[in-house]
This record gives C-alpha cells, sequence and structure tokens, in this order.
C-alpha cells in the first residue's frame, strides 16, 4: 500500500505520518508514506526527523497546485489523506489570497491528480469552522455551511470541490472536520503554543474581547486516529466530524493554563476582539462513533499537561519560530 499525505510537515499531519509510520495503525503496517510539502512557515522537515530514515518514508518538497508535481506523486497510490491548507484565520484576515489559492486551488488539483490515478480512498481533512457559529446544541455533518472567516469560506470551498469530485466522477472522497486540535509540534502562532511559550518567556498572553468565545478542544492523537478510521472504512461520499468532547471558553483555557504553569491573571493581556469572531464551536460527532467506533480517548487535563511538557522540553524547536520574521506572533 501506498499513502500520500499532503502537508505532512505541518502539525496535524507529521502526527499522522509518524503514528502510521510508528505501528499505531494495524491496518496500514507496511504501508508505503510520501509526503507532499510546500514547507511554507508552517511546515518544517523537522518534524518528521524521527521517521526520516525509515525505508517506507519519502518526503517531497513541492505546491499542491502544481500539476507535474501532483501528477508525480500520486503515481501508484492507493490513499490519499489531504492535511495542506493555508490555516491561520487572522492570517487570512490580513489577506485571503494565499488561502483561497492554496486550499481551493491546490485541493481541486489533487482531487484531478486521484482520478487520473484511480485511488481508492481520498480523505479531505475540513474544519468545523465552515459551519460559522452555533449559540446552543452541536452541528450535525449535513448542517448549512456558512462560514464566517476568509479562512474557513475558502475551506467550505474545498469541500464543496471535493464533494463534487465523488458526486460528478465517483471519486471515494471522505470529508472528515474537526474541533481545535491541541498537542506537541503545533505552530506558535496558534492559541495554546502561542500561550504556552509566552509564559515560559515571562510574556503575557494575549486575551481577544471578553473571553467568552467557546471552542471544543481535541488532541492531535484522537483526530488522526479519528483521520484514520474514516481512511480504513470511512463511506466514500460522506462527512464524518471529529470532536473532543471538551468545550471551553477562552477564559476557562486561560485559566486552565495558568494554573498548570503556576502563572496567575497579571500574565494576560487583554486585546481588541477578532474582525468577526465566531462566538460558538461545537460539532456532534455521533456519526462517526456509530459507523466507525471513535471516540476521543486523551483526558483534556492530561492531554494539555503533556503538552505543556513537551514544549518546555522542545525549546530548541520552538524558539526559533517564533523569532522568525513570520513567526509565531
Amino acid at each position: 500500500m501506498r499513502v500520500l499525505v499532503t502537508g505532512g510537515a505541518g502539525f496535524i499531519g507529521s502526527h499522522y505520518v509518524r503514528q502510521l509510520l510508528g505501528g499505531a495503525y494495524p491496518a496500514f503496517a507496511g504501508a508505503d508514506v510520501v509526503v507532499l510539502d510546500k514547507l511554507t512557515y508552517a511546515g518544517n522537515e523537522e518534524n518528521l526527523r524521527p521517521v526520516a530514515d525509515d525505508p517506507r518514508f519519502r518526503f517531497v518538497r513541492g505546491d499542491i497546485c502544481e500539476w507535474d508535481v501532483v501528477s508525480e506523486v500520486m503515481r501508484e497510490v492507493d490513499v490519499v489523506v489531504h492535511f495542506a491548507a493555508e490555516t491561520h484565520v487572522d492570517r487570512s484576515i490580513l489577506g485571503a489570497s494565499d488561502f483561497v489559492v492554496t486550499n481551493v486551488v491546490g485541493t481541486n488539483t489533487l482531487l484531478q491528480g486521484a482520478l487520473a490515478a484511480n485511488v481508492s480512498k481520498f480523505v479531505h481533512v475540513s474544519t468545523d469552522e465552515v459551519y460559522g457559529t452555533i449559540e446552543h446544541g452541536s452541528w450535525p455533518e449535513d448542517h448549512l455551511l456558512e462560514p464566517n472567516s476568509p479562512y474557513s469560506a475558502a475551506k467550505a470551498g474545498s469541500d464543496l470541490i471535493a464533494r463534487a469530485y465523488h458526486r460528478t466522477h465517483g471519486l471515494p472522497v471522505c470529508i472528515t472536520r474537526c474541533s481545535n486540535n491541541y498537542g506537541p509540534y503545533q505552530f506558535p502562532e496558534k492559541v495554546l503554543p502561542l500561550f504556552i511559550t509566552n509564559l515560559m518567556d515571562g510574556r503575557r498572553v494575549p486575551l481577544y474581547g471578553d473571553g467568552l468565545n467557546v471552542r471544543d478542544w481535541l488532541h492531535v492523537t484522537d483526530h488522526c486516529r479519528g483521520i484514520q478510521l474514516v481512511a480504513e472504512s470511512g463511506r466514500a461520499g460522506e462527512i464524518y466530524n471529529i470532536g473532543g468532547g471538551t468545550e471551553l471558553t477562552n477564559k476557562e483555557l486561560t485559566e486552565r493554563v495558568l494554573e498548570l504553569m503556576g502563572q496567575d491573571w497579571s500574565m494576560v493581556q487583554p486585546v481588541t476582539d477578532r474582525k468577526g469572531h465566531d462566538r460558538r464551536y461545537s460539532v456532534d460527532h455521533t456519526k462517526i462513533s456509530e459507523e466507525l467506533g471513535y471516540e476521543p480517548v486523551v483526558p483534556f487535563e492530561r492531554g494539555l499537561a503533556e503538552t505543556i511538557e513537551w514544549y518546555r522540553d522542545n525549546r530548541a524547536w520552538w524558539e526559533p519560530l517564533k523569532s522568525a520574521p513570520d513567526g509565531g506572533k
């Protein structure tokens, strides 16, 4: 078996690759893995160092928008797991063009390549942000798409293109939509690694608005396990929400980080709220639980403590990223 992982040098993609090559997914035991990654600011070959010498691993630096690159890596591929995307909301507000090109055009190029190569499964990894915001309850997979940021709009567009390739061409596509991920190797512009590394450096943490925006938190290990279940057994043409089951306001999240790191509220800097900031996200993951047996298994308290410990132990990984011109904010 040959698995193509796009964006495999990023936070979630690299975790999936390390898990797969490390034997965490018995159904894909012995699979060859090809990673295609452009190595933008958020892609980092260091994330793949633990598996770099594995004879089943191959890294290709390239752009998912480039047909020649995509058609070459698609040869003899059985499964595509598509993580590659521009993902940071704040950056999309400052300029949306890269998001539209990578997330929409790039996904279309991959789908064309997968169709030409006759792959047996294409897993398109998306986000709960395509649903917009929800005051009460949780989104099922058939909920209306109402994205509110340029990032989420571009992801919604890629979802619709992926669905269209299944409906029009019969390409065996599955779409996954996850809640907020956290864990090791996450680029330090994202909220948890930003807060953790700021506090390690004695710097205050920026809290948007009133801090009452609600997110569901999902450990990257649980997310990748859900993706793997879809890759193995997901029904073609279907969408699967992957949730973590831990909803917290940003204020509650901040309090937990402060407590674990021995800090108090004096280390919090209130900042002006983000434009179009969605108030609450909440996915219903009943479908993937009932069909594929998924349940999150990493308790948030343990996962958060282990994540903080990882950043403590790996300053050499994140410090250069934060000091780079295009690094964490």
